[in-house]
């Protein structure tokens, strides 16, 4: 049985298959193989040759497909442990954000952000926790050369819900000292400030009511009390 076995991976060796192949085929493990095949000439066939072309494409694939599947997983199991968000989880959130993002002087309220989920967030807070009315609300957009100045006030139009003839005169950053990335802000960045437009809540008042929560939460987690 051995000597036939030997015989065939002889005669697939010759015919141009590898070790995994012939294997398969026998049922015999690689390292026998190793042993009775060490002298045998070999010339990968083309299906031998297409197979170690396409291998690392394969192989890339088949990892890509892990990772995607264990980050699948991995926001399953976060979106779970979040639950649904109350009305204090909204508020805290926000001061987060703000305490990230938002200019904290000039006793003005701006936001500053690039990407369009953190836009989404703060505009949330602003209007269901500041209270603040769609028509108070300005941005100014600060682009670079290679953004398309329509497309970017259209997109950041329906990100914010805020209409075009509220925005503000773009800036185009041209500094010649400034390293430009093309492509990697396709849109820019938002500049969003809320004015008071005559109502004295939505003016200073709201920019020191915002600092006045951002320092009750660095007292109570300076002082551990959480």
């Amino acid at each position: 049985m051995g000597s036939g076995l030997k015989d065939k991976a002889t005669k697939l060796r010759k015919q141009g298959w590898s070790y995994n192949i012939i294997a398969d085929r026998l049922g015999v493990n690689k390292s026998t193989l190793s042993g009775w095949l060490k002298n045998a000439p070999y010339q990968p066939n083309a299906t031998v040759l297409r197979r170690i072309k396409t291998g690392p494409r394969k192989s890339g694939e088949r990892r890509r497909a892990q990772r995607i599947a264990k980050i699948t997983e991995a926001n399953l199991l976060a979106s779970n442990e979040i639950g649904n968000l109350s009305a204090r989880d909204l508020f805290i959130l926000g001061i987060g954000l703000y305490i990230g993002e938002g200019i904290k002087s000039f006793e003005q309220t701006r936001f500053v952000n690039s990407d369009p989920n953190v836009i989404r967030a703060v505009m949330c807070w602003f209007r269901n926790v500041c209270l603040v009315p769609n028509h108070h609300f300005r941005i100014t957009l600060h682009i670079y050369p290679d953004n398309h100045e329509l497309k970017a006030k259209k997109y950041w139009s329906k990100i914010t819900g805020i209409p075009k003839h509220q925005f503000y005169k773009t800036f185009v950053d041209v500094r010649a000292t400034k390293k430009i990335n093309k492509g990697k802000l396709p849109f820019g960045t938002a500049h969003i400030t809320v004015y008071a437009c005559g109502k004295k809540e939505f003016g200073v008042a709201l920019h020191r009511k915002i600092s006045g929560w951002i320092n009750a939460v660095y007292e109570r987690t300076n002082a551990g009390v959480v």
